[in-house]
């Protein structure tokens, strides 16, 4: 009995994928569920899980292909245990590579078996475009294959370029990619926290809030350096230009005063981690005012059909909560946001953060469905910010860095100055269905409710 595995539906909108990698190859053995090919869209790069347990005789769509939903995509054999894994893919080997000439040269046929079959124990073969030698495996020391071109696809080049670039010692990565091959959001988080190669360490300059960023690229070694564009760059780049050539966006600015979710934040962050097993950041508190806000003023939590001339409003909140990437901006989806808690709140947004930074941790559904959006450009640093509306949504708030400041408050009827956690927060609306004095009365209402911040009983803490 054989199956075939066609490209499902994933998401609303998404017509087509391209296949990044098969994670299997023909005459391989796959588990039912076993992740089988890696899929890129317009919305999300993920795994596809088997949909059935058996060799895979035939695949119908190579690297790079784009393919439309429901075409099929590969054939397996259910009827094939896995004791013939090894011998499934034999007969069909000299066919498919077209090399009759193996048959003449029976002395070097041993020869070329022995070299062949630690390449037939690598899950998933790599798709490197330079040639590699096999006799170094996945088994190599990483440290090792950091320095030399030759790593038996062990590692990518850009994994080994980031490795470099942030001193990170790929000998003490324990690699959660496929067959526990390092990955590049493996080297960034080592970078983050993890073991790294001893550095020279700068002379200590001003203090600075955060660290600066090292990028992924490189001064080009000549004039200039011509870098096409990633599918996940072609995808954001075609979203972003259609939303600001069709919606018509302006954007609403407001200082909110946090000292008192700041107050509340430190007095319960200890607590907090020690329970959730993860640190208690703003946002969750700015999600929660967004959430509040939007009962108050449904016409935000809505999108703008088709047609440019209707509005479809909702009445769940699904917030989409943007996170940073170094492979580009994505943006998923807390579902049923309004049905959740500040601590509800706090967990699905540590969840949908941390599988968003990690390769294949999100599925299509995880980013679908938004109807209202959240980024955190203060995270960097960043005061103000304008972003663009994420269509068909008609706003998206941008919230800035909470810096301590002098602010000038009345007491007892007298001006004075005290020092204030304050912040920016920017809502972008789209103007064919908000007005100005909309936009003002909702980051109006947000400030109100930050300032006044009655989540002490949500923490667990006394006032």
């Amino acid at each position: 009995m054989t199956t075939s595995v066609t490209l499902p539906k994933m998401g609303e909108s998404v017509v087509e994928g391209t296949i990044i990698r098969w994670l299997k190859q023909e005459g391989e053995y796959v588990k039912e569920d076993e992740p089988l090919v890696e899929i890129s869209t317009d919305k999300i790069d993920t795994e596809l899980p088997s949909p059935a347990s058996g060799v895979v005789t035939k695949i119908l769509a190579g690297q790079d292909e784009t393919v439309e939903v429901g075409a099929e995509i590969a054939v397996i054999d259910e009827s094939a245990s896995e004791g013939e894994k090894a011998s499934a893919p034999a007969p069909e080997a000299p066919a498919k590579e077209e090399k009759p000439e193996k048959e003449g040269k029976k002395q070097e046929a041993p020869k070329e078996e022995a070299k062949e079959a630690p390449k037939a124990e690598e899950k998933p073969p790599p798709p490197e475009p330079e040639p590699e030698p096999p006799a170094e495996t996945k088994q190599a020391p990483a440290a090792a294959a950091a320095e030399q071109p030759s790593d038996g696809g062990a590692l990518s080049p850009l994994v080994r370029k980031l490795a470099r670039e942030r001193g990170v010692d790929l000998a003490s990565i324990r690699g959660t990619g496929a067959g526990g091959r390092v990955t590049k959001e493996d080297v960034m988080t080592a970078a983050d926290g993890g073991a790294k190669v001893p550095q020279r360490v700068a002379s200590p300059g001003p203090s600075r809030a955060h660290e600066v960023p090292v990028s992924s690229f490189t001064v080009p070694a000549a004039a200039h350096e011509d870098v096409p564009f990633t599918r996940v760059r072609k995808a954001i780049a075609e979203h972003m230009t259609r939303s600001l050539h069709t919606a018509a966006q302006l954007t609403n600015v407001i200082e909110v005063d946090m000292t008192r979710v700041a107050a509340l934040r430190a007095r319960a962050k200890d607590s907090f981690k020690a329970s959730e097993g993860f640190s208690l950041t703003f946002m969750p508190f700015i999600a929660s005012a967004v959430v509040e806000a939007l009962r108050v003023l449904p016409e935000f939590n809505a999108h703008i059909l088709e047609d440019g001339a209707t509005a479809r409003l909702y009445k769940e909140v699904n917030l989409g909560v943007a996170v940073g990437r170094d492979e580009g901006l994505i943006v998923p989806v807390v579902h049923g946001a309004d049905g959740m808690n500040l601590i509800g709140l706090a967990r699905a947004i540590n969840d949908i953060g941390t599988r968003a930074r990690a390769k294949g941790g999100l599925k299509p559904d995880d980013v679908v469905g938004g109807t209202f959006s959240i980024t955190n450009y203060g995270s960097f640093g960043g005061l103000i910010d304008t972003p663009i509306i994420s269509m068909p949504q008609v706003a998206i708030l941008g919230v800035g860095a909470i810096v301590k400041r002098p602010m000038v408050l009345e007491i007892d009827g007298a001006d004075a100055v005290a020092i204030r956690q304050m912040m920016f927060l920017s809502l972008t609306y789209d103007h064919r269905w908000i007005d100005g004095h909309k936009a003002a009365q909702l980051n109006g209402r947000l400030k109100a409710i930050l300032e006044e911040a009655e989540y002490a009983h949500e923490l667990g803490i006394d006032l």
